[in-house]
C-alpha cells in the first residue's frame, strides 16, 4: 500500500479575528521595517504520513481523523487537506 504525506492546514475564517497575525503585523509596522505588508493571518498545520490505497482515500481517512477528534472548529475555521506522495 502507498504512503503519503497529508497536511492538514486550520485557518481562520474570513471575518473571524486572528489576534496573532495582527500582533505579527503590529511589530512589523512598529518597526518600520516591511512596510508593503498589510495583512497577515496565522494558521496551524498538522502532518499526517498514512498508508492507504491512493490519495482520495488518503483525503477522506485524514478528514475523518480531524473530524472524529475534533481537532478544529468547523465554526470559526476553515480545513485545508493536501495529500502528497511521498
Amino acid at each position: 500500500m502507498p504512503i503519503f504525506n497529508v497536511h492538514v492546514t486550520i485557518e481562520n475564517k474570513s471575518g473571524i479575528s486572528d489576534p496573532e497575525g495582527d500582533t505579527i503585523l503590529n511589530d512589523l509596522v512598529l518597526k518600520g521595517t516591511q512596510k508593503t505588508v498589510s495583512k497577515i493571518k496565522t494558521a496551524k498545520m498538522l502532518k499526517f504520513t498514512i498508508k492507504e490505497k491512493d490519495k482520495k482515500s488518503a483525503q477522506s481517512k485524514v478528514q475523518l481523523i480531524c473530524d472524529d477528534l475534533r481537532i478544529y472548529n468547523p465554526m470559526v475555521s476553515k480545513v485545508t487537506i493536501d495529500v502528497f506522495d511521498e
